[in-house]
This record gives structure tokens, sequence and C-alpha cells, in this order.
């Protein structure tokens, strides 16, 4: 191709990122955008000819024409080759300037009208002179940089014609895009050299700066060593004089932190004491390292400084932010509550033991957290789950190698203040062995009439943690031993009901789990039939652990959906078929109410850790010898409770208009689905005691009536506890009627106004009274056809 043949040609563009191709230059590129690739192959349909102009943006994935300069240089294909990692790398040679002169209409890449740049000779002494001058300067830099080999020199110097020296010089210069652009750009030849001449002294100057300052740089460096060196000399100098100059520096820095950090007077003697012995320890001694540590702990502790936010603070504030972290949990609250009106009114009071006790899930650690928070106070948890050595309460002492203070110690250090919130967690997973029994040791921390004075092995000084205010948490109190547990103030978290599930995962849980998954509030959306979907079907928990899980799935869902290329932008809303969907098949099933009235079969209440169910207990008789035969995976309790039911029913079978032989001619059999979930208690007495003679007078129990309640001989109605639970267990089940013990008709006030709105609450006190609620009378047999009646 022969220049200024072609004008107003047509040829495919390819931008370059960081990179600038001249006329005779040959290297290879890597091309990986697709319109990049597109205008490659059109190249190599056509004649292999392609513009090459750089982006002046190298960070630009999808250039516009203002990103493009618009003077490149036209390069003949010589290679392509296809990368494994989809990439192609071609071989292209610069053959002569270009200049677009206008973009044309192409989606798939871009094409460009061009107009070449012939290169304008010159050939006269001025030039000569400038490329000798050109070429003494490239070869004062390679001096000075070093990154050119002397090679290059060698064949730069072949070079006869005055604008590919340019060109060449330019390429192997460390220069920006826009300067070597400013090359390219310049087509006359002799204004091309001078402006190269130019660069190449601004590049000599900047190189001899940077030798300047390596040379100084290595100045300073030598002058280090050699001052290490004297160092070095001094310390063993020192060595031999006992070392006084050396350890006086030492000793003088820990006089002056004791100064500043005012301790207690006989921490302060304590401490100097210590100095002292310091003081007269050589170096070499391995007991001046484990003396400067016990020094550097007694500093470190918190033995005066506390937090006064406790005493002047808002109690409506406090309240406030109790309330925004948690939902329900209000024996907790009210109990921090009082806690703080009563501080603010004396100014002073001994820090409480608090237990928090309950199932995994139910917002345990949370709740001391926000505790904290309430009373503006530092906090610091520990676990305790696990531990057996009662070296990790109170320290080791100080003869062992490697001892140091025990946890409770460490958390006062990590907590920087005499009147922390200490969390104590998992205290029911202590264990003991032979090297100590670690609730003993706590029995001095968790006691507020001896903690004032706490002895660390390690510190060796009593600290006062009578400011502390210590929660503990458990999930059971069988493993806290008695002296323990009778320190601390039990405040007992049961569980989450249905409802409070519900609130707690639209207000806290579904917000937190968009946040974490970058979602907006517009973007997804749960409805509340969804969420108590998500709490019956997909979680049997008494908190809510499983339940964010479960959300948390929802979110990944919806985020996979939302980047996919289908999503319209719209907002997704989760419903019923889309948990299913999402979720999968239900993996939980929840008692519900019978659809017909029923003879020997009745509804009863029961209490889980997860939360209250209903079960129905089925009684069948059959023709036998007297046998009861009891199923269902029933423990003793239970047994116990069919036992009293069935004797109860004996007693009374003359009244109950039963025969009286009936447990000599029938074989009677109690049975509780389901059978493989074990099942104890004394609070179905008389569910049991219906069922049986519902189903010895064949009278139906009324399908909308369930019951609790325990049972004496005498046929007396008993309480039982989680009445709460139960009632929402009913309430999901469909139930309209609730017979509950006269003894706990007071614990009705538990229960939400909600559901008292909507079912039927009947106290009962006697096995007869739930007899006239429950049986209904005896259907009517139906008349024959031809019959009369009179």
């Amino acid at each position: 191709m022969g220049p200024g043949k072609s004008k107003g040609r047509r040829l495919p563009l390819l931008p370059l990122r960081g990179l600038l191709v001249y006329p005779s230059m040959v290297l290879h590129l890597d091309v990986g955008r697709e319109k990049s690739v597109r205008a490659l192959e059109r190249a190599m349909v056509d004649d292999h000819m392609i513009l090459l102009c750089s982006q002046s943006e190298v960070n630009i994935e999808e250039p516009t024409q203002e990103d493009i300069y618009r003077i490149g240089t036209i390069a003949r294909v010589r290679q392509m080759l296809k990368l494994p990692n989809g990439t192609i790398r071609v071989l292209v040679e610069g053959v002569v300037r270009a200049e677009v002169l206008d973009y044309l209409p192409n989606e798939e890449f871009y094409e460009v009208m061009i107009k070449e740049l012939p290169e304008q000779e010159s050939e006269d002494s001025e030039t000569d002179a400038l490329m000798r001058t050109v070429l003494s300067q490239f070869e004062n830099y390679i001096n000075l940089s070093k990154k050119v080999t002397p090679e290059t020199l060698a064949a730069v110097s072949d070079i006869d014609e005055p604008g590919r020296l340019a060109d060449v010089i330019t390429s192997h210069l460390s220069l920006k895009i826009r300067d070597k652009q400013d090359i390219l750009e310049t087509v006359d030849v002799r204004q091309r050299l001078e402006k190269l001449l130019d660069i190449l002294h601004n590049e000599r100057e900047v190189l001899e700066l940077e030798r300047k300052i390596n040379s100084r740089v290595k100045k300073q460096m030598e002058k280090t060593q050699k001052e290490y060196y004297l160092r070095e000399q001094m310390k063993a100098i020192q060595k031999e004089l006992g070392d006084k100059e050396g350890r006086a520096g030492e000793v003088e820095e820990l006089r002056n932190q004791l100064e500043e950090a005012g301790l207690p007077e006989k921490v302060k003697e304590k401490v100097e004491k210590e100095i002292d012995r310091l003081e007269k320890m050589p170096s070499t001694s391995a007991e001046g390292g484990v003396i400067r540590n016990y020094i550097d702990w007694l500093l470190s502790l918190p033995w005066n400084k506390g937090d006064e936010e406790g005493i002047d603070f808002d109690l409506e504030r406090a309240e406030e932010i109790l309330n925004e972290d948690h939902y329900g949990l209000d024996k907790p609250k009210e109990r921090v509550l009082e806690y703080l009106a009563v501080q603010k009114l004396v100014q002073k009071l001994k820090g409480p033991i608090l237990c928090l006790v309950g199932p995994p899930g139910v917002g345990k650690t949370s709740i001391a957290r926000s505790i904290a928070k309430s009373l503006g106070r530092k906090f610091v948890r520990i676990s305790l789950g696990g531990v057996r050595d009662e070296a990790e309460i109170r320290g080791h002492r100080r003869t062992y190698v490697g001892a140091m203070p025990g946890r409770i110690m460490q958390g006062m250090k990590t907590a920087g203040t005499v009147n922390p919130v200490f969390l104590l967690d998992e205290i029911d997973k202590m264990a003991m062995d032979f090297r100590g029994d670690p609730a003993a040791a706590l029995l001095e921390v968790l006691d507020p009439e001896q903690n004032s004075t706490f002895s660390d092995h390690f510190i060796e000084v009593p600290f006062d943690l009578s400011n502390v205010m210590f929660v503990t948490t458990a999930n059971g109190l069988h493993n806290v031993p008695r002296p323990l547990l009778d320190r601390m103030e039990i405040l007992s978290i049961p569980g989450y009901t249905e409802l409070e599930k519900l609130q707690i995962a639209e207000r806290y849980l579904l917000p937190k789990q968009k946040r974490e998954h970058g979602l907006d509030e517009n973007q997804l959306t749960v409805d509340d039939g969804a969420l108590q979907q998500v709490i019956r079907e997909y979680t049997r928990e008494a908190g809510v652990r499983n339940l964010e899980q479960q959300l948390a799935a929802l979110c990944r869902k919806a985020a996979k959906q939302i980047v996919s290329k289908n999503h319209d932008g719209s907002v997704i809303v989760v419903d019923s078929d889309k948990i299913k969907e999402w979720l999968g098949p239900i993996k939980f099933r929840y008692g519900q109410a019978e659809q017909d009235d029923q003879i020997g079969a009745v509804t009863g209440l029961a209490w889980t850790e997860v939360g209250g169910d209903t079960l129905v207990i089925e009684v069948t008789v059959m023709q036998g010898s007297g046998k009861l035969t009891l199923t269902g995976k029933l423990g003793d309790v239970m047994k116990e409770s069919a036992q009293a039911a069935f004797s109860y029913m004996r007693s009374k079978a003359a009244e109950l208009n039963i025969d009286p032989e009936f447990h000599e001619k029938n074989d009677i059999h109690i049975h509780i689905p389901e059978g493989a979930i074990p099942k104890d208690g004394p609070s179905a007495g008389i569910t049991m005691a219906t069922a049986l003679i519902s189903a010895l007078t064949n009278r139906p129990v009324s399908r909308e009536v369930a019951m609790t309640g325990e049972i004496t001989l005498r046929g007396r109605v008993l309480p039982i506890g989680g009445l709460k639970e139960k009632s929402l267990a009913a309430h999901r089940a469909g139930i309209k009627k609730v017979l509950l013990p006269k003894g706990n008709e007071h614990d009705l006030v538990d229960v939400p106004e909600s559901i008292r709105a909507e079912m039927t609450f009947i106290p009962v006190a006697h096995m007869d009274e739930v007899l006239q609620h429950a049986l209904l009378p005896l259907p009517v047999p139906e008349q024959k056809a031809g019959t009369h009646v009179t």
C-alpha cells in the first residue's frame, strides 16, 4: 500500500488501552473486548489492515468517540491466535499515520472513514543535526536509566529516516500516553524531533534527581547501619558494666507511667516494689521479662477509671434503646429499668448478677449487649463453654512459665473501666477435672459481698468487681451448681410465640437480611401470610435463629433473580406459592383441629421447648379381658396420668352410665400420635379421662374444644404450666373453646388480647365441668322406613 493513495478510506478501528503503536513498529496485542474482536475479524476478512487508536482514559470499558484520540496508526495484522482464556493475541505492524474523519454507523464494531498522513521527509543539515543531538541525548538517557539495553542504542543508531528515528526512540521511553500521542500527532518530522529533544532533556533531569535521591538514601542507610553497630557496641559495654545505664531508661519510663496512672495506694506500693526489683535485675535474667510483664498488667488495669453515664442517664431513653433492639422480653427489660431507677436515686449500687435462661436463639447474648448500650457502659463478653480449668477464672500463679491473668481480669483490661457490663456466656457448659472446678472459682466473682476484693492468682492485688454488672446466660439450670445458682437472679426467657416471631421477622430480621444481601426496601416484599408460613412450616424452635436462616435464603433467591438478565426491575413479592418454590417442601407440620365430632378422640394441648402444639388423644375399646395399653412413647408421668384417669372413670362408672364390669370384658387402648416423639407431663390427665369416657359412653367430643389440665383420683383439675404457648397453638389449629384449670385463670393475662377476643376460655375445677363442655349428647338413631314412634 503506497502512502497517500487512499484518502477517505473505510477501515475497522481497534481502541488501545495504555498502549500506542507507531509506524514501522511491530508488537503483540491481547484483544478481549467484543467490539475489538469483531474489528479484527473484519480486518482479516478484508485486507488485514486496521486502524489502531489509543483511548484517553484507560479505565473506560466501552469508549465513545470522545474517548478515542482522532489520530492513530494504520497497521497490518500479521498473525492472530486465540488463547484458552478467550482473548486473541495478534501480531501487528504499524504502517502509516492516519486521521479519523468520521465514525460510520456500526453496532458490531467501530468503523471509521480515515485520511492517511504520510511522512513529510526533510533531508537538510538542520535535520541531520537534530538527529545527532537526539541520539546523544538518548545515549545519556540509557546511561542514567538502565532501563534500556545498550543493544537498543546500537539498533537505533542505524536508522537513517528522521521520522522513524523519532518514533522508535519515543517507543522506548517511559512516557505517559498523552506525551506519546503528542509525538504521534506531529506529522512534521523536524517538529517531531524538536519535541522529542525536549522530552529527552526533561527525562535526563528527572533521572539525575533520582540518582541524587538514591545516593542520599544510601548514605542515610549507611549512617543507620553505623548507628546500629555503635548501639550494639554500647550494649556489650553496658553488659560488662552490669547493664546499669540501659535498665535505667526503662525504669524511668515505668516510673513516669506509674505517676500518670493514679493507682490506689496499695497497688502503687506494689508497682514501686516491682520496679525496684526490675532495676536491680540484669537484662540477661529471664525473670526480668516476667517482672516487666507483671508491671505492665498492673499499670494497664482500670483501677479507678469508670463510665459515669450510668448516674445521669435518661430512663425513657434507656427504655427506648431496649425496645429498639428487641421485641418482647418484657421481664429482662423491666429488671434493667428497675436497676437504673434505683441507681439514679442512691447514686451508688452494687452491680446485680442476672442470669438469662432460655433455649438457643432467643436473644440472651444480644439483650446483654443492649443492656450495656442502654446503661452507656462498655460491654465485655467471655464464653465459658468447655472451660474446665480453675486458672481460666483466677489466673495462673506467676511461678509458672507462661503465666497470665484469668479471663475475668483480661476482660476488665479489655473494657478499660471498673463498671462495664460483663457477660459470662454459657455458664451451664463448664466442666470440672483434676485442674480444679471453675464453677467454684466463680462463687467469689458473682457474690456481691465478696467480689469487692477479688483476688487473681497472677495479679495478687485485690481488685474491686462490685461496680461490674454481671450478666450470665444458660440454656438450662440443671448443670449449674446450687451455690452458684443461689448468687444469681434468674430471668427466664422461654421463647417467642408465633405472633412475637412474626413481629421480630418484620421489624428486625427481614430488614437486616435485606441490608446484608444488598437489597433495597422496595426490591423485595414478603407478605404476612408468607412469613407466618415460614414460621409454622419451615422452622420449629424457641428462638429465631433458624427463622433468620430461612429469611436469608429468601433474600439470596431474590438477589439471584434481580441480577439475572430476565428480571424487569419490578418488586419481587414473596407469597405462599413462592415460599414453596424457593424453600422446598414443608419441613414441619403443626396440629390442626378435627373436622368432625368424634367418639374417643379429644384434642389436647402440649408445651414443648419450641412453643405450644396440639395433640389428639385416641381411645379404642375392644372385647377382651380388661387390659389397658398405652402407646405413643409416653413418659412415666404421662402413664401415671392415664392410670389416674382410668381409675377415676371406674369410680364414676355408675354416674356416667357405664357398665361397672366394663374393665373385665373389654381391652382399652390409649394412643397419642406421633409415635416417634417422646411425650411426658401431667397436663393431659383430663384429656385422657374425657377420651376414655367418650369411648365407653359412645358420646362424641366437640371438635371445637381443646383442653389441658392434670386430674386427681377424685376428679379435681389441677393447674398446669405453659398456658400462653398452649393457647397460641389452639388458636393456630382453629380451636374455638379451651378448657383450662381454674387455678390458671390468672395466667390468661399473659395470653395476647387478640387471641382472647377470638377464643372462649373456660376455667374448670372438676371433671364434671369438663364433661359438660366437651361431650355432646348421644346421637339420635335413625328411624327405619315404615316404623312409627309414639
